[in-house]
């Protein structure tokens, strides 16, 4: 069975339902429901001889044609099965004929849809996963370390959320790429690659809409995946981006990443993922971390922060000033800040370090642990302390 294949016609299929006037939470059942008949039928030999075959044993060889007919079957029998909604029986003499699927491509707006502005983050992430990405609710569930009933409950309380908005009306590229950005950022888990995950579905994104934030957002994703096998060490502690093994970083991701980004970048129309694309492919293009550009790093968190007025960039920025002009100039910058702002006694540490206050640095290192966010980050800042009271009392 190929299972990528299937679950990459998931959002045309599921688009064509709701073309032809299917309820998106209703479609969506029915799309899963002939998700689940082509993993059953579908051969493990992917030989000509054994293709899919239809009801008569003609060989099928237009997948998604096949996909819609079935689905469209199903959506019909819980139809007919639902007498209380008359409006849809009309729809049963309406059946139209097997066939190729139509050419019309509404898998935009099925991303427009996910990504609605009356959905919460997380119910448009576990929306997107289910009804573009095509996993079921239990590998989202595990991704999420959640119970199968609660993400059950969370994706069709946002089937219900979004099944009265109008198809056809035009949605917002950026809100997104926000969505799939969360779902890059969760990683790995469960028996999904979150992270692999959001890539593929921004690759399919970028086929469908021609957008400069868009490439900006799949050549960022490459970029960090790039790195992900050097972050963590085998005991599963942090490995910061200057100690990490850059022989082992994926150079094919980081050249596709870096092509995408100065294609993107020569459209003259910049935006935030953009801009952190470039920053990534200045960390990747360093061939050790003594030879970073800071300076230049700089000048884009500048850009950043012009676009994004985000303290959280300024933060970085000023991690980036302490590299680029010293320790005190980032301090300087920190300065300006708000000490609240997470991870910001972690940032103090550091560049307290750098300047050769040991002790104010080891004491604001073990309070950033207490603050940490998770557990490996706990452990490395905790490490970061021990070290520097060693060092000292030696």
């Amino acid at each position: 069975m190929n299972e990528s294949l299937i679950r990459s016609l998931t959002p045309s299929v599921l688009a064509i339902l709701v073309r032809r006037g299917a309820d998106f939470a209703a479609a969506e059942d029915a799309v899963q429901d002939a998700l689940i008949e082509a993993v059953r039928v579908w051969p493990a030999d992917p030989s000509p001889s054994s293709r899919l075959r239809s009801s008569r044993g003609d060989p099928i060889r237009d997948l998604k044609g096949w996909l819609v007919t079935v689905a469209w079957r199903r959506f019909l029998d819980a139809t007919r099965a639902d007498a209380a909604r008359r409006r849809r029986e009309d729809l049963v003499d309406e059946e139209p004929a097997p066939g190729p699927a139509p050419a019309v491509d509404d898998t935009l707006q099925l991303y427009f849809l996910c990504a609605h502005p009356s959905l919460t983050p997380s119910s448009a992430v576990a929306l997107t996963l289910r009804a573009v990405g095509g996993l079921t609710t239990r590998q989202i569930a595990q991704a999420y370390l959640v119970p199968e009933a609660t993400m059950a409950q969370r994706i069709s309380r946002a089937k219900r959320t979004v099944s009265g908005v109008q198809f056809d009306r035009p949605g917002d590229v950026a809100t997104v790429l926000r969505v799939l950005y969360l779902v890059f950022n969760e990683g790995y888990s469960g028996d999904v690659d979150l992270a692999a995950e959001a890539i593929r579905l921004t690759r399919q994104l970028a086929a469908t809409i021609d957008h400069p934030e868009v490439a900006g957002l799949l050549a960022l994703m490459l970029l960090h995946h790039a790195r992900r096998t050097t972050r963590t060490a085998p005991d599963g502690s942090l490995v910061p981006l200057a100690e990490q093994d850059r022989s082992r970083w994926d150079t094919a991701s980081i050249a596709e990443g870096v092509e995408i980004l100065q294609a993107a970048l020569a459209r003259d129309r910049l935006g935030e993922f953009q801009a952190q694309a470039a920053i990534a492919a200045l960390h990747a293009d360093a061939p050790t971390a003594e030879e970073t550009d800071w300076v230049q790093i700089v000048e884009w968190y500048d850009e950043l922060a012009r676009l994004t007025d985000s303290p959280v960039v300024r933060l970085n920025r000023a991690v980036a000033v302490g590299e680029a002009d010293g320790p005190r100039a980032g301090l300087a910058a920190l300065a300006a800040l708000n000490d609240s702002l997470p991870r910001h006694t972690a940032v103090a540490a550091y560049l307290h370090e750098r300047d050769g206050d040991l002790t104010t640095a080891a004491r604001l290192y073990a309070e950033a642990a207490r603050k940490a966010p998770n557990l490996a980050e706990r452990d490395y800042l905790t490490r970061q302390a021990a070290r520097l009271n060693t060092g000292r009392g030696r």
